[in-house]
């Protein structure tokens, strides 16, 4: 039997894939009651949580890359990703490396005893065991499911970030907007700043914000951004921001979401627990700051254009609120021929609500088939996409997908990659555009 100071990065991957009787299992208890055996449950690092259905992503990137433009030290921890393992972790921008991750799960498997985690509580743990080892200032953590009962909400966080509420995951969150929220906003602290990325939110998060004694920070309340022909401007609690670049990240959402990422940092330095840091970043983020960082950041699969003969926009795009976001970025950035699209989606998400959502924008379809347990074959997801989708052209793969698009594109076409990440990470893997950090 391979002992476990042997085993490689996959080796634990696999492992951790079988460990556990459920690959999801939400719930706090056997994470934490880990996470305390090592240590990590209260980390001397601040803190900040991101969730929400969609957006989560983008605040974080522009969270990374401001405090980073500020001089300080960050932790980011993200899901899923889309080709390696390691995109999970990164620490100052750069991805950690095996060794790294391996080190985090032999301690991890020392202390966790009978305790059985899930791969994602694993990762968690492995995230968290990083950033103390490094000392980071900050500790960026993305929700992967949920809030309340997701592994990342066992860490008291110093800001709670909800970008958005929309229908997705209903399995496990609830059939209701109200009752999503409500999970979502499970996140939030007594006393902590809890930064809404809209004002349109569901009565539940206002009542979770209330009952638990958060402090709300409202986008178009509490802090505001105004957007003028190449340029904007931010204002909130403690910044006024003018004549800033749009951020490097494609689409006009990424104002709201540069603003949220604004407005968590402007909390974060009000927070008397962690003024150092905190406020030795919002002092630095001036102008010119704000601005080198809106044009370094950078997050793959989120309105992502590849130019060529042919470009490229590779979006996950795997709910109907984020179908409808993506359909709006395509009608912002009009191209001279047609709009055709590579797109599989996971067998448990509302295909046809993507579908209809995105439908207006697109004037041919190549339905791929996605592996895995949640995958399903092309001829299944055009069988549920009826009648929406008329006479799609069917791959048994992504890559047969994208050869079959480019094939049948002309100069001043565009293709549009989406439905998953395991759509965008097998594109952007053909496309050869995806490297390390």
């Amino acid at each position: 039997m391979t002992s476990p100071m042997a085993r490689s990065l996959a080796d634990w991957l696999a492992l951790q894939e079988a460990a556990h009787p459920r690959s999801i299992d939400l719930g706090l208890a056997r994470v934490a009651s880990v996470a305390r055996r090592l240590g990590l449950d209260r980390p001397k690092s601040a803190v900040i949580t991101v969730g929400g259905t969609n957006g989560k992503g983008s605040t974080a990137a522009h969270l990374e890359a401001l405090w980073l433009a500020a001089g300080q030290s960050v932790g980011l921890f993200t899901s899923p990703h889309f080709l390696r393992y390691n995109e999970r972790i990164r620490i100052d921008g750069v991805e950690a490396d095996d060794a790294a991750i391996v080190a985090a799960f032999e301690r991890i498997e020392a202390a966790r005893g009978t305790t059985t985690l899930t791969f994602f509580e694993y990762n968690t743990l492995a995230a968290l065991q990083l950033f103390a080892d490094r000392g980071v200032d900050l500790a960026l953590l993305e929700v992967g499911l949920g809030g309340r009962l997701d592994a990342t909400n066992l860490i008291d966080a110093d800001v709670s970030v909800v970008c958005s509420i929309g229908f997705d995951h209903r399995d496990w969150l609830g059939e209701t907007l109200e009752e999503i929220g409500a999970e979502k906003a499970g996140i939030f602290r007594s006393g902590r700043p809890a930064v809404l990325g809209t004002e349109h939110m569901p009565q539940s998060v206002y009542a979770a914000i209330a009952r638990l004694g958060a402090v709300p920070i409202v986008a178009e309340r509490d802090f505001s951004w105004r957007v003028e022909p190449g340029r904007w401007s931010y204002r909130g609690a403690r910044l006024s921001l003018t004549d800033l670049p749009p951020s490097a990240l494609a689409g006009s959402i990424q104002y709201r979401n540069a603003a949220t990422a604004l407005a968590a940092l402007e909390s974060l330095a009000g927070n008397a627990r962690r003024s150092t840091a905190a406020g030795r970043a919002l002092a630095a983020l001036d102008e010119s700051t704000v601005a080198e960082a809106l044009r370094r950041v950078r997050l793959a699969g989120r309105f992502q254009i590849v130019p060529g003969r042919v470009e490229w926009i590779l979006d996950i795009a795997h709910n109907p609120p984020a179908a409808e976001v993506l359909a709006s970025q395509l009608r912002e950035r009009p191209c001279r021929g047609r709009t055709l699209a590579v797109m599989g989606i996971l067998g448990d998400k509302d295909a046809p609500a993507i579908a209809k959502a995105l439908a207006p924008v697109l004037d041919r379809w190549f339905l791929c088939g996605l592996d895995g347990p949640r995958g399903i074959c092309a001829a299944e997801l055009s069988r549920r996409l009826e009648p929406i989708v008329r006479d799609p052209t069917l791959a048994g793969s992504v890559r047969e997908g994208c050869e079959a698009a480019l094939a049948a594109a002309s100069p001043g076409d565009r293709v549009v990659v989406c439905g998953s990440v395991h759509t965008v990470g097998p594109a952007l893997e053909w496309l050869g555009v995806y490297s390390a950090s």
